[in-house]
């Protein structure tokens, strides 16, 4: 961490501190971990980071695919803030890891993106399911890699994004197994939160989408699926990194997968039903 991340963090007593602050000062003193089941009842989101010569293409490429990108904060070019989501939020600094991109290849994971930070970089935050988890768990619906402690599995498939300028590609799901009345629940319940995902795009059958072997997802972890259960996919806000991955983009960075950004936005007050 950068001494600024840790002058800011130095002094605060993290008990005093709303748990989505909190969870971001952790973050500038150094935790590298997964965020599933952290700052209960905070928006999470996906990050994506590009130069301003490829923001409006990034952000019509968004547009035209809500279900994987819905955007819920956008920086200012130049500014690592975005006081809507957290007013002391810096997005160099308060993600447990990131990921820089070059040419369409990661070559650096850090845990703060300061060095990298450009004055033409426009900072995208969008929506993360862990959102509508919390509404799950309130159903007594269970979640597996909540219950194992490991990021959610996440696989490219086949299902094409429709493109924008130099960004196209597929879309990248998180998997939930869940038994077939719980699925038909989680339907219902996650419904209500577009901005975070929304129903699932997928119920069973995973070869179907271009699913060979969930015991091994292209990102996160694998999580058994039980006889009795089934793979319900929601659209996942990885699929930045599959389109910045095959447009090449000279420089981007994004978070890595399943270590989100905490913001002080209300899961609850994403809800539209």
């Amino acid at each position: 961490m950068t001494s600024l991340a840790r002058t800011e963090t130095r002094g605060h007593d993290t008990a005093d501190l709303s748990p989505s602050v909190a969870a971001r000062h952790a973050c500038r003193n150094g935790m590298a971990h997964h965020t599933a089941g952290v700052a209960n009842g905070f928006v999470q989101g996906n990050l994506a980071v590009l130069p301003e010569k490829f923001a409006g293409a990034f952000h019509r490429f968004c547009q035209l695919n809500p279900k994987p990108c819905p955007i819920i904060g956008m920086s200012d070019v130049g500014d690592p803030r975005i006081p809507a989501l957290g007013i002391d939020l810096d997005i160099r600094t308060d993600l447990p890891r990131y990921r820089v991109w070059r040419d369409g290849e990661i070559v650096e994971e850090p845990t703060d993106i300061m060095a990298h930070w450009r004055d033409d970089l426009v900072a995208f935050v969008l929506g993360c399911s862990f959102s509508f988890e919390e509404a799950l768990l309130e159903e007594g619906l269970p979640i597996r890699h909540i219950e194992r402690d490991v990021r959610v599995p996440m696989f490219r498939t086949n299902i094409a994004c429709s493109p924008a300028g130099p960004f196209a590609g597929p879309m990248v799901v998180t998997m939930r197994p869940f038994k077939p009345a719980d699925a038909i629940r989680a339907v219902q319940i996650t419904s209500r939160f577009p901005s975070v995902h929304g129903a699932p795009v997928h119920i069973g059958l995973p070869g179907s989408i271009g699913i060979a072997d969930l015991a091994k997802p292209d990102y996160g972890d694998p999580v058994p699926v039980e006889a009795d259960e089934i793979p319900v996919f929601w659209a996942c806000g990885v699929t930045p990194q599959s389109v910045i991955q095959a447009a090449k983009v000279p420089f981007a960075i994004t978070h890595a997968p399943g270590l989100m950004l905490v913001t002080d936005l209300r899961n609850k007050a994403l809800a539209v039903l």
